[in-house]
């Protein structure tokens, strides 16, 4: 999804977005102290543009707007945030979240409801928004650390805007790390290959 400010069914839904799944579970008092900040992706391991190179904005707390169409903090306890997007000079952008749990068991829980929040998006948006048509796909998961999964999610206006959405979420122990990567299009302009690349590299890379 293009996360420029433009007239398109992600841009119009993401203030829209509703969050689903189960709430977690809050760390627990004297939990073990916070690990060494993960490190994210750089511009140069994104899937390449056919026309455009890519431009990595710094590393910022907090968690990103850009993800807010399908994947929020509702339901989750204050955990550290850190995000860097990317841009493009074209229609492509993409963003990177990293959250680091108290725990391992929290991480994966945190990892299941992410990728749940993702799965479930279409309905969500369809819901949300009648003129809107949207599909998300399964692209499989990825054997990296703890695993990491890849989805994809295609919207349509009635009044013919299309955008599509590649979004990955990985784990490594107490780290989870979300990525997603957009522009207009549908599935058939998708980079799925290269970005199951990027998300291998986004996860091996945290520690």
């Amino acid at each position: 999804m293009s996360m420029r400010i433009r007239t398109s069914a992600f841009t119009a839904l993401t203030v829209a977005a509703l969050a689903a799944g189960t709430v977690l579970t809050a760390p627990a008092a004297g939990a073990a102290p916070k690990a060494a900040a993960p490190k994210l992706l750089s511009a140069s391991q994104l899937p390449p543009h056919p026309t455009s190179s890519w431009t990595a904005g710094r590393t910022t707390e907090g968690f990103p707007e850009a993800l807010g169409l399908c994947v929020s903090t509702e339901g989750v306890p204050s955990y550290d945030y850190r995000h860097r997007e990317f841009r493009t000079d074209v229609d492509a952008s993409a963003v990177q979240l990293t959250v680091v749990a108290d725990t391992a068991a929290l991480a994966k829980g945190l990892a299941k409801h992410y990728d749940d929040l993702i799965r479930t998006c279409a309905d969500r948006i369809e819901k949300a928004s009648p003129d809107v048509a949207a599909e998300v796909r399964d692209y499989g998961k990825l054997p990296v650390e703890e695993g990491a999964r890849v989805r994809g999610l295609h919207t349509e206006t009635s009044q013919g805007a299309n955008d599509v959405a590649l979004m990955s979420v990985g784990r490594d122990g107490r780290t989870v790390t979300v990525v997603k990567w957009g522009q207009l299009g549908d599935f058939g302009d998708a980079p799925v290959a290269a970005f199951k690349k990027t998300t291998t590299t986004a996860v091996n890379k945290l520690y």
